[in-house]
């Protein structure tokens, strides 16, 4: 049986202490965090789980004033820090590339659909829509994306939880801009009118996967959760945001993929009003060098900046 309880240290029927898990309230934190724990718990670790209140879940100010994603993580790594819980759990699209000092990505579990998906009134696309049509997004990229896709559109910025963001839809907004993934995880892919292609919609890097964050040194507690496969994908994707040195304001979306031994990335940087933009796409086999996120995500990176990203993006990346 699955506990949620206030952080303690408890010692188990079975004789071992619980992995105390932390994770943000919101149900779609909660929800991708119960299937860790459920995960878990069948593989005979038993789980208690902490919720841990963030400034980004209190605050109503847009996430770029706040400083980024990232403020969702920052308490979550706090907890962990001084031991109110012994593992995390995020969204990897809002968790910082830069590591935090004692701690590690110790799992990435198998990873969900990686599209945006669009939730929209009466059952419109995105080009059904009528013009100047109001969406809501939240996101620097979703806006550049959207400007370059429908320019006639209203994009109106949105903060709050998705059945908040979903109620908006029929009433101040036309549709809003949400990831497949986090619909899915809260049962809700009855309010996606459209789900939005890879080629020409790429995501935030990371989306759709889920990390798992312990003290250094304890990892071997949720390690068996770790698939190989999505650990590579989504660690091209980030790297790729870290040597460009991109922040949350950066519209920039990245996906990787492995198929028949290939390791696939692709990375674009757009124009804040999404005017403009720059992709660059390299592939290697697997085998062939002893790290190929890194490698891989180094070439993609070093193209854009050669093209010249910086001019277009809040960058400060240098490869």
């Amino acid at each position: 049986m699955l506990r949620e309880r206030a952080p303690r240290v408890q010692t188990s029927a079975r004789g071992a202490a619980p992995v105390r898990i932390g994770t943000r309230g919101s149900a779609l934190a909660l929800a991708q965090t119960r299937v860790v724990a459920a995960a878990l718990e069948k593989s005979g670790v038993p789980v208690e789980l902490v919720t841990i209140s963030t400034e980004g879940d209190r605050s109503t100010e847009s996430l770029a004033s706040l400083g980024g994603t990232g403020v969702f993580a920052s308490a979550l790594r706090e907890a962990l820090v001084q031991g109110k819980c012994d593992a995390i759990v995020h969204s990897l699209k809002d968790l910082p590339t830069q590591p935090h000092p004692g701690l590690v990505i110790a799992a990435t579990p198998k990873r969900e659909d990686v599209r945006d998906a669009l939730c929209a009134r009466d059952g419109l696309t995105l080009d059904s829509l009528p013009e100047g049509a109001r969406i809501g997004t939240g996101s620097p990229r979703r806006r550049a994306q959207l400007s370059a896709r429908r320019p006639d559109v209203e994009v109106v910025d949105i903060r709050g939880n998705v059945d908040t963001r979903l109620g908006r839809v029929g009433v101040d907004l036309d549709a809003v801009i949400l990831a497949a993934a986090g619909l899915s995880r809260l049962g809700r892919l009855d309010a996606i009118t459209e789900y939005l292609g890879i080629d020409g919609w790429p995501t935030a890097p990371g989306q759709g996967a889920v990390a798992i964050e312990v003290r250094a040194g304890e990892e071997k507690s949720v390690s068996s959760l770790d698939h190989r496969p999505t650990r590579v994908t989504v660690d091209a994707e980030r790297q790729v945001l870290a040597l460009l040195e991109a922040g949350c304001a950066a519209p920039i979306g990245a996906h990787a993929l492995i198929d028949d031994g290939l390791l696939f990335l692709s990375a674009r940087v757009y124009s804040a009003d999404g005017a403009e933009r720059l992709t660059s796409s390299h592939a290697l086999y697997l085998s062939d060098v002893t790290n190929p996120a890194t490698e891989l995500a180094t070439r993609v990176a070093r193209e854009l900046l050669d093209a010249g990203a910086a001019t277009l993006a809040p960058l400060g990346g240098g490869v």
